[in-house]
Formats: C-alpha cells, structure tokens, sequence
C-alpha cells in the first residue's frame, strides 16, 4: 500500500475529537448545493454541525461583482470575511462539509491560494462523524472576530483565456470532475442555458467515484491511483481541474495532492463560464 504524504490534507475524526477544546483549532462547516437545492445548506448548519464551527459560504466569500457563480474573492474581502468567522493567521483551520465531498475541498483550496498552509480537511466530514456518534450542536455560532491575513497566489487558478491557449499547446492536463455523462453531454446541465460536452482534450474522473458513498471517507491512495491512470492521467504531468462551477473540481485536486502532486490549479470559471452559448470550442462523447 502506498502511504500518504507528510502533509496530508486529511484528518480523521479521532484527530479532530481530540481537539475540539483547542482555541487555536478553527472548524469550517462549508456544505453546498446546487441552486434550488433544499434545505438550504445554512440551514442544515443551523440544526446539526460540528462543535464550535462557523459556517463558510461559498456563495458569501466570493466575487459577488462577478455573474459567475462564487469565483475567487480578493485578497482583501477573503481577510476581512474569515476574520469574521473567528480564525486568524495562526490557526489551525479544519474543513468538512455534510459528506458529499463537494465543497470542503474548495474551501482548503482557497485558504492555501490565499497563503494559509495550515489547513486541513476532516475525511468523511459530518456523514462520517454522526455515523460514529459523535456529539453535534445547533444554531449560530458567534465567534470574537479573528485577524487573519491573506496574500493571493494566482499560480492556484487558471483563467478561460489561459485555457484557451492551451487547447493549442497542451502544456496542462486537464481532468473534469463532473459526473460522466454530463462530460460526454449526454444530459443537460443543471445550470440552464448551458452547452453540453466538455472542454477539448480534457479527460473525465468523476468525484464522486473518489470516495466511498457509504462512509464517506476518502477511498485509498492506490484506489485513487488507479482511478487516475485508468482515466489516462499522467501524474508527473502539469494539471488543471474543473467541474460545473469550480467546487467539486477541487475533490480531485485534493486526491491529486494526497498522491503528492504538488503545483496543480483550478478552472474557477469551470463549465459556467466555458459551457455558455458563446463560449469557446466544445466536445462531446469519450475522451
């Protein structure tokens, strides 16, 4: 069995029981959902999470000049709303979301572009946590506001224009996180007014099939392993991932990370913005 690496993004549920009484650990709820999804994921905070957790909107904590569904935040509006939530620079951050694994990823994404390194995901999230009995709380939690400071590194996204130029160079891979059928563009989009397919030469691992539907744990290293080669991926090659709206993306760049690849970024416009009626080429069927 291969082992993870010394920087695995991943904590267990024991690791992070034991530290529930820590100040300087910080618990993220950051569950999401589609539009038109309910009940709303706040809501779902608001009756069952985590002790001591805040909850990190992923639609809050965003560009919200930007039409394009919770694209990446400046620097400065990113400091000020996780002040807000209690967590300052020193702290140890722990992320989960309800255990579907769509959104936690993305918030351990952007603590890291935003120059945060100690940022952890708890694996399984709260699935695996209540599956366990583990104590949960109710309603708001108001923390005393926090001083946290956030220098952006593009390096983390890419942008459409720069994918643009790569279906002509193919210097980045790019793996699409979306469930298969949406990638060949058998079925419609969730998002209305959207094209089908995906975008040219890009291949297809579904993040769903990362994890363990019933547990909600992450699967193995050699699980995610093969799931990457049988999908065509080369791992020592330079790699872009997106999904429907650069969310579940970030499930594969975590697996991706656990592997120890290092240096990988996200489409944080993803099929939102590419998959629009005047966007650029499309394909569609197998990669």
């Amino acid at each position: 069995m291969t082992s993870p690496t010394a920087d695995d993004p991943l904590v267990s549920t024991d690791w992070l029981a034991a530290r529930l009484d820590d100040p300087k650990t910080k618990i993220i709820d950051a569950s999401f959902k589609l539009p038109g999804v309910l009940p709303l994921p706040v809501d779902d905070y608001l009756a069952a999470h985590l002790p001591g957790a805040v909850f990190f909107d992923v639609d809050h904590i965003a560009d919200r000049n930007d039409a394009r569904p919770h694209m990446f935040p400046a620097a400065e509006q990113f400091a000020r709303d996780v002040s807000a939530l209690g967590i300052s620079s020193g702290d140890t951050v722990v992320v989960y979301d309800a255990g579907g694994w769509v959104a936690a990823p993305r918030v351990w994404w952007m603590f890291l572009a935003f120059g945060h390194p100690n940022v952890k995901v708890l694996d399984g999230g709260l699935k695996k946590w209540l599956r366990e009995g583990r104590p949960t709380h109710s309603g708001q939690v108001t923390p005393k506001p926090g001083k946290f400071q956030a220098r952006f590194d593009p390096s983390y996204v890419r942008s459409q224009q720069q994918l643009v130029g790569n279906l002509a160079t193919h210097a980045e891979q790019l793996i699409d996180a979306r469930p298969y059928q949406r990638f060949e563009g058998s079925v419609a989009e969730p998002r209305p007014g959207l094209r089908p397919g995906h975008i040219p030469g890009s291949r297809s691992v579904p993040y769903a099939g990362l994890f363990d539907a019933t547990t909600g744990a992450m699967k193995s290293l050699d699980d995610l392993r093969e799931a990457f080669r049988s999908a065509g991926v080369d791992l020592a090659k330079p790699t872009v991932t997106t999904c429907g709206s650069g969310v579940s993306a970030l499930v594969v760049t975590l697996a991706l990370y656990r592997l120890g690849v290092r240096g990988s970024a996200l489409y944080d416009g993803s099929w939102s913005e590419w998959g629009l009626p005047d966007g650029p080429p499309v394909a569609t069927g197998a990669a």
